[in-house]
């Protein structure tokens, strides 16, 4: 959730407005414009959006389509609410925002579910336009963007379910190099941890491109190849289940881990976020990415130890 660039000094607009009793069919038509345009209901005072060229004209036609079915309406310059802070409002738009894509994970994870040949392409039309229009009214850059995004690419073009060995012999995976992409994250951090806890305790990590992959290293968390995302699985549980590491405070941690990465609630676990928020908050001060990583290791053996003694 963040800020735009470049916001104006003025960083809301209040549409306030009333129609004659007699008007219920343009009320309608007017409440319907207010949800495609996502603003906010603010009580009775009327309905609330961010400060930008595109709402202000949005407002501005709305307000004389208003004036034109013999209401009222006036658009406000809004600098400050006094009983909602510029952090409560942008939470509730995030919060607005995050319903909206969390029924798109739903429906698109049932449709995934469905074998390929079996689903109908407008269907999944239909789920593209209707992230079109989220996206569009997603003022403060949800990071479920991402996550419904990757699962479009999933229903456009089905990847084949990458085959895992019957029996992974573990020596195989002694004493390598394991590269994955920079700036690591929670699912990355922790996919880390795992290898050199129960994998790999000799694991040496480094860092790389797509395209510039060490031939004898091994991928965790990339996008094409390695041990990475699978199915519905994050990178830790494709390593879980990969090697077969049969460890009931691994798998609590594992749902940890999926939730905070993949952001689809599915375990209802939020312990992981913490963890998350950490990481970024490292990165953003610029730790280094070997550091970052080693950093996460350490967070993540924390919480091992932790989640062990309950």
């Amino acid at each position: 959730m963040t800020v735009p660039k470049n916001a104006p000094s003025t960083p809301w607009l209040l549409l306030t407005f009333t129609l004659p009793t007699k008007r219920a069919s343009q009320r309608v038509e007017v409440w319907r414009k207010l949800q495609r345009f996502g603003a906010m209901p603010l009580g009775n005072s009327g309905y609330l959006l961010p400060n930008n060229p595109t709402n202000h004209e949005r407002f501005e036609w709305l307000a004389t389509a208003i004036r034109k079915h013999t209401g009222e309406a006036s658009v406000l310059k809004v600098q400050s609410i006094d009983n909602l802070s510029s952090p409560q409002l942008i939470a509730r738009f995030a919060e607005a925002r995050a319903r909206e894509y969390q029924e798109l994970i739903r429906e698109l994870q049932q449709l995934l579910s469905i074998q390929p040949q079996k689903r109908k392409s407008g269907r999944v039309n239909r789920l593209r336009a209707r992230f079109r229009e989220i996206v569009e009214i997603d003022f403060f850059h949800s990071p479920l963007q991402k996550r419904v995004e990757q699962l479009l690419a999933c229903a456009d073009s089905p990847p084949a379910p990458a085959e895992v060995p019957a029996a992974i012999n573990r020596q195989d995976y002694a004493g390598r190099v394991w590269v994955t992409r920079l700036r690591p994250g929670i699912d990355r951090s922790a996919s880390a941890w795992l290898i050199r806890r129960f994998i790999d305790k000799k694991a040496r990590f480094t860092f790389a491109p797509e395209e510039h992959v060490p031939p004898t290293a091994v991928p965790f968390d990339m996008f094409h190849g390695g041990f990475g995302h699978r199915g519905e699985d994050c990178t830790f549980e494709t390593l879980q289940k990969s090697f077969r590491i049969r460890n009931k405070t691994v798998s609590i941690i594992g749902e940890m881990i999926h939730d905070a990465d993949l952001l689809d609630e599915k375990f209802g676990r939020n312990e992981g976020f913490g963890v998350d928020e950490i990481l970024n908050g490292w990165a953003k001060q610029g730790m280094p990415d070997s550091k970052l990583l080693e950093s996460g290791i350490q967070l993540i053996e924390a919480l091992y130890s932790s989640v062990s003694q309950k």
